[in-house]
């Protein structure tokens, strides 16, 4: 009988090495490392490749699952794909996951395709429900804020959400402080907290550091998790020699070839010198500044093969930082003109 016709089953020590940090003042702790199905998750890559990068993930303690209903391409076929491994190799594990989804990207044609509105939200979390065959998701996120909706009306649908029992936490994506902390005290008179915020966050992309973000978090008693922290893989080996064939940045998608300009790749090789000081990886060294000081809960990766994923869980076997190796990165750790979703968190 083939590997891929037996029946999955998780490494028994998969919590052993994985840590797991509390998220913000609930009592739900994610691991450090999370696993986003942004890419590489759409009809565009073989199921047999999901599955994989899954298995992996869960092997390795990863326990958190992203997701968000236009995730693909096309939009929808991310969750449906996770629906199918959630029905076959993590059957009988959903007690052990975290399944996180959002709203607030176009989703379908018309007025009632996008943003923040009840009418919105209520829908698109019905279909992501639908799409993975499951009762409920343990997150569920307004993806971004929508300034032609009053925040009370954004904040009322997902506290709904929870009293309808369809998600168990609500986040927000993408808020800059100031929205951060009206969405936080709108949820929390509603009776259902903030759980926790997902912003991009990077060490070419530092604006939660400038915004203020960071420390409302702390304040706030909100978790996070930080999307792209790997700059859609501009800070890993890929590119320090140049723009490979069918990377990313050649797809015409959300990484730019103009990204990648002589003096950021100056700079990533120079991050990447340091890296080896540590025996770590360009990608774990940047993981693991991302949870350097506890103000980030976990860091959200993705994968186009399951060795990333392995690659990145590396990052926890070394998250402490020297004084003098943060004031070197801060040489060449500066924000770039790279934030994508700088619109939605200026709104």
């Amino acid at each position: 009988m083939k590997e891929r016709d037996m029946a999955y089953v998780p490494a028994s020590n998969r919590y052993e090495t994985m840590i797991y940090n509390k998220c913000g003042n609930s009592g739900l702790k994610l691991p450090a490392i999370s696993l986003g199905l942004w890419h590489n998750f759409g009809h565009d890559t073989p199921h047999k490749t999901k599955q994989d990068i899954c298995r992996k993930a869960f092997d390795l303690g990863i326990t958190h699952f992203d997701l968000a209903n236009n995730y693909g391409p096309p939009a929808g076929s991310a969750e449906e794909a996770f629906g199918e491994i959630l029905r076959t190799d993590f059957a009988g594990y959903r007690d052990e996951l975290i399944i996180s989804s959002k709203a607030g990207y176009p989703m379908w044609p018309g007025p009632y395709g996008e943003w923040g509105s009840k009418k919105y939200l209520t829908a698109s979390c019905d279909q992501s429900l639908k799409r993975m065959g499951i009762d409920y998701v343990d997150i569920f996120y307004s993806h971004r804020y929508d300034p032609d909706t009053p925040l009370e009306e954004t904040m009322g649908a997902l506290d709904s959400i929870v009293r309808a029992g369809k998600a168990l936490y609500v986040g927000i994506s993408s808020y800059n402080s100031e929205r951060t902390k009206q969405a936080v005290a709108i949820l929390k008179d509603l009776g259902t907290p903030c759980l926790i915020h997902q912003p991009s966050y990077n060490m070419l992309n530092r604006w939660i550091e400038t915004d203020g973000l960071k420390e409302t978090l702390k304040e706030e008693g909100v978790g996070s998790i930080a999307f792209t922290p790997l700059a859609q893989g501009m800070l890993t080996s890929k590119y320090l020699n140049g723009i490979p064939e069918n990377s990313r940045a050649t797809q015409g998608k959300t990484l730019k070839e103009s990204f990648l300009t002589q003096e950021v790749i100056s700079n990533v090789k120079s991050l990447n010198e340091i890296a080896k000081g540590r025996d770590q990886t360009l990608a774990q060294m940047a993981i693991a500044w991302v949870l350097r000081d506890g103000g980030i809960t976990t860091a959200l990766i993705g994968a186009s093969k399951p060795s990333q994923v392995e690659d990145c869980a590396g990052a926890i076997n070394n998250l402490d930082f020297t004084s003098e190796e943060l004031k070197e990165i801060d040489k060449y750790a500066k924000s770039e003109a790279i934030n994508l979703w700088a619109r939605s968190s200026d709104a």
